[in-house]
């Protein structure tokens, strides 16, 4: 993909490139300190989250567990309730795993090396590249979806980027720039990066009059760049009716922790079943877990989305006489907000029960 023209084309891009990203970068709380711990950390709370909504997450985290050696301590529970809401839980399970193997073996301090770090969990050739570039300043590619996007438009490129070869033949690509210019390759990595976040972003037209590739650009020359890239389409996602159930005994609500192995392993949930269950069948199914409701409120239907599943959820509140079999921890109010994680699968129905219990 970048052989012959496209590598002479992506070694003309350091100049216009780096040029326009010091005058435009975004002021970004990870790139103001780019500590290796930081950088890190930003990189996975970034993965397939928006910019806006890490920003709380990362200062909260920061405050908490503020180096390596602090994370490597942390209680699992501590580590699951800061990171509520992003989702991808084993992504901090690995955070931590990494952590505690960089705490022991190199000192709490992440090591400037790519190829070490690439053997630490959660470390991908693109995560390793970015922290290896962007915090230790060496000349290795760090190709994320925004770089494969840049490049596939600006050589007219037609190549299914979802394609391992393709990818490596960027990276290639990309390595051999930043042979020319070893200084800068962190600046270069997160200036073709901030370039397809921005200007030549997804789900939407290029602004190819403000880009500052425009005039090297095959794909904007051709007419062709909102065409680019391709990409196979995903496997459509499969989906299942979950019936979520809020359950209240005596001011307290029920979670229960969810298999060790599987969707949200290990965490804690609003009590769920497979199906939409009607009025009937719901309270059938409370009584076969002990419980006997006293009132049964039918609430909105929800819908969640995971990367290969959906969730089509029916929604009750329940109000019991007991406390049923023991398969369920009943918690207050002030525990479930401070101390439990839920996922965000369940945020349309975790709210309006801590509000209920909140209000007593």
């Amino acid at each position: 993909m970048t052989e012959g023209l496209g590598t002479a084309l992506l070694l003309e891009t350091p100049p216009p490139l780096l040029l326009w990203y010091g005058q435009n970068a975004r002021d970004l709380p990870w790139r103001r300190d780019p500590a290796p711990y930081r950088v890190w950390l930003s990189e996975i709370m970034l993965q397939q989250t928006r910019v806006e909504a890490v920003k709380p997450y990362f200062a909260r985290f920061l405050e908490a567990l503020p180096d390596i050696p602090a994370l490597a301590r942390a209680p699992e529970p501590v580590l699951m309730k800061l990171w509520e809401g992003l989702g991808y839980y084993n992504r901090a399970r690995n955070l931590q795993k990494a952590a505690r193997i960089v705490a022991e073996q190199y000192g709490g301090t992440l090591p400037a090396s790519y190829e070490q770090l690439l053997k630490l969990p959660g470390f991908g050739p693109y995560t390793a590249g970015a922290v290896a570039s962007f915090a230790f300043g060496l000349p290795v590619p760090a190709v994320d979806g925004n770089v494969l996007r840049v490049v596939s438009r600006l050589l007219a490129s037609r190549a299914d980027i979802s394609r391992p070869e393709v990818k490596a033949a960027v990276s290639e690509g990309i390595r051999t720039v930043l042979e020319g210019i070893p200084d800068q390759a962190g600046s270069y990595n997160q200036a073709i990066m901030e370039l397809g976040a921005t200007l030549c972003g997804p789900n939407t037209a290029p602004d190819c009059a403000a880009c500052p590739l425009s005039a090297l650009c095959l794909g904007y020359r051709q007419g062709i760049a909102r065409e680019l890239p391709v990409k196979a389409p995903k496997r459509p996602r499969r989906a299942e009716n979950r019936t979520v159930f809020l359950l209240v005994f005596r001011g307290r609500a029920a979670v229960r922790r969810r298999p060790e192995q599987g969707l949200l392993a290990g965490l804690w949930e609003l009590p769920n079943a497979a199906g939409a269950l009607t009025p009937a069948e719901a309270r059938a199914w409370l009584r076969e877990q002990g419980l006997e409701p006293v009132k049964l409120r039918a609430l909105r239907p929800a819908k969640h989305i995971f990367t290969h599943v959906e969730w089509h959820m029916t929604g009750y509140l329940a109000e019991t006489e007991a406390a049923g079999d023991g398969s369920l921890l009943w918690v207050s109010g002030q525990e479930l907000r401070e101390q439990y994680t839920i996922p965000s699968a369940f945020r349309a129905y975790s709210g309006i029960l801590l509000e209920l219990l909140e209000k007593g």
